[in-house]
């Protein structure tokens, strides 16, 4: 089944041309199911191009999806216009009465500040709660995870000496989790981040199962059975050029910065970098969502009845 955008979003023409299958509201008014609700709050500046990475993952789903952008509601985006944001984007305060199948919480570029010092943790942290009833399950990304898994267990974030940027070989730690379901043992996954969380860390909270890490960047995915939370610490959702739009804005804006490890071929920027994660990627979103159709309810307002 297609995912149901609305038709002028930029993403649409972007996702029908690489033969992601989309509809419009007539055609999916026409269909007699229920589809799954997936939110996407996100707080990335660039929103456009984050929505479709993650409406990428989302669509190749072979279930019907509506997909709900939304923002918080106080901060104001510098690279997305604001004709944009009303027109295809609510704010938390204007959703917070449905229910909805699946949220993602993406990363944000703050990861330097303390959480308390954000401008908007506020709303995040009630954001957090409110995701504990009235959503099956959380996928939190990048800042996202970290900042949920110290919201949720005071798990803190260390800053690294320098940024972890590249493509990075990852684990398969546990084989017979559902959301590693056809995952190689060894693959690869970019990364793009200033802090960390520790393994040490994560391991003293009851609940929580580390999924997949690397022996060079550490924890990678974590997963929350009791709220069906987990918890991703890099870009699986990234786009074959993401992290040299980042390599390169730093280096036209004289940031010092590091060529991103394991990336260009033979370490040369003019040459066009090799995707070598996209399939692992439609995996892990695949099998989200499929976790998330065989175990939410039919009547989208019993979800999380039972935590409240």
């Amino acid at each position: 089944m297609p995912i149901k955008i609305p038709d002028t979003l930029p993403a649409f023409e972007t996702l029908q041309s690489e033969g992601v299958r989309v509809m419009t509201e007539t055609v999916a008014f026409r269909q007699d199911i229920r589809p799954l609700q997936i939110g996407l709050l996100n707080l990335m500046p660039n929103k456009i191009k984050t929505e479709v990475q993650m409406a990428r993952l989302v669509g190749a789903s072979p279930l019907q999806v509506e997909f709900s952008l939304i923002r918080i509601g106080g901060h104001k985006a510098k690279n997305t216009s604001e004709e944009h944001l009303l027109s295809f984007y609510q704010t938390w305060e204007e959703v917070k009465h449905r229910k909805f199948d699946g949220f993602i919480i993406t990363g944000a570029p703050i990861e330097l500040l303390e959480y308390e010092d954000v401008t908007y943790w506020d709303e995040m942290q009630q954001i957090f709660e409110w995701t504990t009833t009235n959503v099956h399950s959380t996928l939190n990304v990048c800042w996202g995870a970290m900042a949920a898994i110290y919201h949720f267990h005071k798990v803190p974030k260390y800053t690294l000496k320098e940024k972890a940027f590249g493509v990075y070989r990852h684990q398969n730690l546990k084989p017979s989790s559902v959301y590693l379901n056809g995952f190689s043992d060894d693959f690869a996954v970019p990364v793009s981040r200033w802090t960390e969380v520790k393994r040490a860390d994560i391991e003293k909270v009851p609940g929580l199962q580390i999924l997949m890490d690397s022996s060079e960047m550490g924890v990678c995915l974590v997963h929350e059975q009791a709220c069906n939370r987990l918890y991703m610490f890099n870009h699986v959702e990234y786009d074959s050029t993401s992290l040299a739009d980042e390599y390169f804005r730093d280096v036209n804006a004289g940031v010092p910065i590091k060529m991103p490890h394991n990336y260009f071929p033979h370490n040369d920027p003019e040459i066009a970098p090799q995707n070598r994660w996209r399939s692992h990627a439609h995996l892990f979103f695949g099998n989200w969502i499929n976790e998330i159709y065989q175990t939410t309810p039919y009547d989208v307002e019993e979800i999380g009845q039972e935590r409240a």
